[in-house]
């Protein structure tokens, strides 16, 4: 699939039934407010839970835990490494099990240890959770981007993924305005605010977690909320898409991801977009404060710049799908997050760079959805697909160690900010490159189809070759 040409060329060829583009159009829309809304929260939960010990730092963590040195850095990095690990097996497992019960499941788990990371009260303590924490986390956020890619064709993917992934500066925003309200329950219960905050957001994921073993839907071939007529237009569309692939688990289609190359290409473009992404969530509220703003206001500033970037990512996500582009909007948004982290770099007063923090989060949080629509798209295969997307997740987030220990250097942090500046550029480079190669392929099985006049009529005769089928662009 070529970056810059249509990226439904090879997709939705011919339908088994006549379908107008209104009638389409209307099935998408019914299946957006079905199941996005749900799992958009279940995603803001998620990142909630995983980035609110940024709130809990300034909220006098720190303080109470004797977070002294690398202290906070190393419980924030900590949570990186099963969290990793974990995303290719939980993918595995999403398919071997049903969605409706595996997504649940892993949120739960991580919700009882939120909330019982109220109970904390040493360094040591924080540490231990903060690794249990990213293993029960790992499932989710790789979980629900493959549960998106088997619902919706290929060209549809990136405003649904970019919708899903807003949450994430949606739970920013939100974090910042709950700790600033969660704080003035200091001494409550015996508690201090900043474990009423673990407690509290614990507690709401386990509410939402129960209520999704009911609301969760698993396969369109199960769904209750479509007709017989919108479930057979919607098979076709997705079987029109996957340019007659099979969609069965085999342990191949797990190596074939493994073993491809422009897997790995994808998880460095991720990389170098989501070590930034981390940084906002883990240090802005930290940033700010060092802008000689109080720990409060703190709080409360750190809310702009992730409702900036919620905007700009469903913006973002519908013109890439529209414009059926990927590459471009990925450079372009490294590009504008570089402008403010060079207004970071270079000015020490508190308005400009208050201001090259929210660029820096306007440019960069859109990338997150796209560059995911675009290795989604480019793996062929259901399953080879979900490894694909846990490998692009699960690898591109040991980025988040690098994320939890560059910001050390109060108050201007140049070396956070330059090393940020070094991975936009990183993947903004791999990002073009990955047009080239992209078009390249997309040039080769286009001439190979010509020569030995291989049309859709031989699709069975490649069903089990992935993306390397002559017909998958």
């Amino acid at each position: 699939m070529s970056s810059h040409s249509s990226l439904g060329e090879s997709g939705e060829k011919e339908l088994a039934v006549d379908v107008s583009p209104t009638e389409r159009a209307r099935i998408l829309r019914k299946m957006d407010w079905h199941l996005l809304p749900f799992v958009s929260l279940l995603y803001l939960l998620s990142f909630l839970d995983r980035s609110n010990v940024g709130n809990a730092k300034v909220a006098g963590m720190s303080k109470d835990l004797d977070l002294v040195g690398f202290r906070y850095n190393i419980a924030a990095a900590v949570f990186f490494f099963l969290y990793s690990f974990a995303e290719v097996p939980s993918n595995v497992c999403l398919k071997l099990f049903r969605p409706s019960r595996w997504i649940p499941s892993i949120m739960l788990a991580w919700g009882i240890v939120m909330t019982l990371m109220c109970l904390v009260t040493s360094y040591q303590g924080l540490i231990v959770a903060r690794i249990f924490l990213g293993l029960t986390e790992a499932g989710l956020f790789p979980g629900v981007t493959y549960y998106i890619s088997l619902w919706y064709p290929r060209k549809d993917q990136a405003r649904r993924v970019a919708i899903f992934f807003s949450a994430a500066t949606v739970a920013g925003a939100f974090g910042g305005l709950l700790a600033y309200g969660i704080e003035r329950m200091e001494g409550i219960g015996g508690l201090h605010g900043w474990q009423w905050i673990f407690c509290l957001e614990g507690l709401a994921t386990v509410l939402i977690a129960s209520l999704a073993y009911f609301f969760m839907h698993d396969y369109p071939e199960t769904a209750t909320f479509i007709t017989d007529s919108e479930r057979k237009i919607i098979l076709d569309m997705l079987e029109a898409d996957k340019s007659g692939l099979d969609t069965q688990y085999h342990f191949d289609y797990v190596l074939q991801g493994l073993k491809d190359y422009k897997c790995y290409v994808q998880v460095i473009i991720y990389i170098g977009l989501l070590i930034p992404i981390y940084a906002i969530s883990l240090f802005t509220p930290t940033i700010i404060n060092e802008l000689g703003y109080s720990a409060a206001n703190a709080q409360l500033l750190s809310v702009p710049p992730f409702v900036a970037g919620c905007f700009f990512t469903i913006w973002i996500g519908i013109l890439s799908d529209k414009m059926a582009i990927r590459g471009p909007f990925i450079i372009g948004g490294a590009i504008f997050s570089l402008v403010g982290y060079i207004i970071l770099y270079t000015t020490d007063s508190a308005g400009p760079s208050y201001a090259g923090s929210i660029i820096a989060a306007v440019g960069v949080f859109p990338t997150i959805a796209v560059n995911l629509a675009w290795a989604s798209a480019n793996a062929g295969g259901d399953m080879k697909r979900g490894v694909a997307i846990a490998m692009v997740i699960g690898i591109g987030n040991l980025g988040g160690i690098c994320s939890s220990f560059i910001y050390n250097d109060p108050p201007r942090f140049h070396i956070g900010h330059g090393t940020i500046m070094g991975f936009l550029c990183l993947s903004a480079i791999m990002s073009a490159f990955a047009m080239w190669d992209y078009n390249r392929l997309n040039k080769q099985k286009e001439a190979l189809c010509a020569r030995e006049g291989i049309t859709e009529d031989r699709k069975d005769e490649f069903k089990y070759m992935g993306d390397k089928s002559p017909l998958f662009r």
